[in-house]
């Protein structure tokens, strides 16, 4: 990179961002830091050889689109040139293939993995994303997870600040024409942070009945008609509270993103708790496809299971749909229970303390703690549950906080007191730390 190379600060709707430059050709581009002195810090660290300067006339021209497209007007960035020197083939390939992506529309990681030649690499595409030194002009922001979730993002402010991107381009898309979309659209989306299960459950587990309690959207349970969840408490106040409480975890707060639980509606007790058998040691499209097989074996007239149904259906029958014996058995000493009225109502549960919670579920068969606390915090929205069962939990605190090997339950309960009466939040916080080690694709 020669001399002739500079940087200029300006200002977007979404805070102050950067441009750098070598002649006429855009060698990198940075979204806003926490705050000026750290953007520019940042651009320094990126091009150590650059001067911050006034742009030439080409690269102002740059600028006031990237102003414009943040604002909300159209603005056309596809004949912006870049600075592609020494970038792998495959990335190149990767950029060119996203700048293609029409603002108000989004592609998933395995569509643009398809667009490229290149079938089965949706992970190298998010690696090649998350590098990506042009954000905006090369939008990673546009690139989503499957179902439609936002998937990962580098920049500060997370995935928060890529809903927000795509909020405005969406916006502008739709004053001016119908919005494209290529995949899943992700205006409205919100991501919840990977969980992983307990110690005696694969990580296959995990994924399968964590996106049981968080709410994936290929779960078939909670239709539109079911009463809509929300949190139980000030999500403002605990985010508050908690950087007070914990500066290592208040200095990662901005990286790890705004605060964003998922409350999935519920429409009984029993309706969650038949799903949460399902899942348990499935994958998420396994389980829910043997959920839907059960529901059009044993639905009521709302077309979900109900416990008379249930105990209707034979062993064979069930075990026809995928289940196994044990959750056969599950799923038979829960429909007893319901039907004889020995399962708590969601009202009767608004009036319980946590822990009364979690002793009433488990003695349901086949329920555990963990699956009551996935309960609690993803259908009640309780603020003040630790899962220390959870293994994606403890990795978050091992990486935030240096313990290793991954600690042990009563290290993070230790730790954990710190964060009361807000550890619902501390938890969210730590799987959000350990779903961008894992997926670190975005700008």
């Amino acid at each position: 990179m020669g001399a002739d190379v500079g940087f200029a600060m300006f200002d977007t709707a979404i805070g102050r961002c950067a441009i750098a430059w070598c002649g006429d050709r855009v060698v990198g581009t940075q979204l806003p830091e926490t705050s000026s002195a750290k953007t520019r810090q940042r651009m320094q660290t990126r091009f150590p050889r650059t001067r911050e300067a006034i742009p030439p006339a080409d690269i102002a021209r740059v600028v006031n689109d990237l102003v414009a497209l943040l604002s909300g007007q159209p603005s056309d960035l596809g004949a912006v040139s870049l600075d592609l020197d020494g970038l792998p083939p495959f990335r190149r390939r990767v950029y060119e293939a996203a700048r293609r992506i029409p603002a108000g529309g989004t592609v998933t990681y395995g569509a643009l993995a398809r667009t490229i030649g290149a079938p089965g690499s949706a992970r190298s595409v998010g690696n090649a994303l998350g590098r990506n030194p042009f954000p905006i002009i090369v939008p990673c922001h546009r690139v989503v997870a499957a179902n439609g979730r936002p998937g990962g993002f580098t920049a500060a402010g997370g995935v928060g600040i890529k809903l927000r991107i795509l909020d405005i381009e969406n916006a502008a898309s739709t004053n001016a024409a119908p919005a494209r979309t290529t995949s899943a659209r992700t205006t409205s989306a919100r991501s919840a942070p990977a969980r992983s299960a307990p110690d005696k459950t694969s990580s296959k587990t995990a994924s399968a009945t964590t996106a049981s309690a968080a709410g994936s959207a290929a779960n078939p349970l909670a239709g539109a008609e079911t009463p809509a969840g929300r949190l139980g408490f000030d999500p403002a106040a605990a985010v508050a509270r908690l950087r007070r409480a914990d500066q290592v975890l208040a200095a990662q707060m901005h990286r790890l993103g705004p605060f964003d639980l998922p409350v999935r509606p519920t429409f009984s007790v029993f309706d969650m708790l038949a799903e949460a058998i399902v899942h348990q040691q499935l994958s998420t499209k396994a389980a829910a496809t043997i959920f839907g097989r059960l529901r059009a074996l044993g639905a009521g007239a709302g077309g979900r299971p109900t416990p008379a149904r249930i105990l209707r259906v034979s062993d064979d029958e069930l075990r026809a749909v995928g289940l196994s014996r044990a959750k056969v058995l599950a799923l038979q000493d829960l429909a007893n229970r319901a039907d004889r009225g020995a399962l708590p109502g969601l009202d009767e549960l608004a009036g319980m303390d946590d822990d009364s919670i979690v002793a009433r579920l488990t003695e349901v068969r086949g329920i555990g703690r963990w699956s009551a606390e996935m309960f609690l915090i993803f259908r009640l929205g309780r603020p003040d549950v630790l899962p220390l069962a959870d293994q994606g939990l403890r990795r978050g605190v091992g990486l935030l906080y240096g313990i290793a090997p991954i600690p042990t339950p009563e290290q993070v309960a230790e730790l954990g007191e710190r964060w009361r009466p807000y550890r619902t939040v501390a938890s969210w916080y730590l799987w959000r730390a350990v779903e961008l080690e894992r997926n670190p694709a975005g700008g």
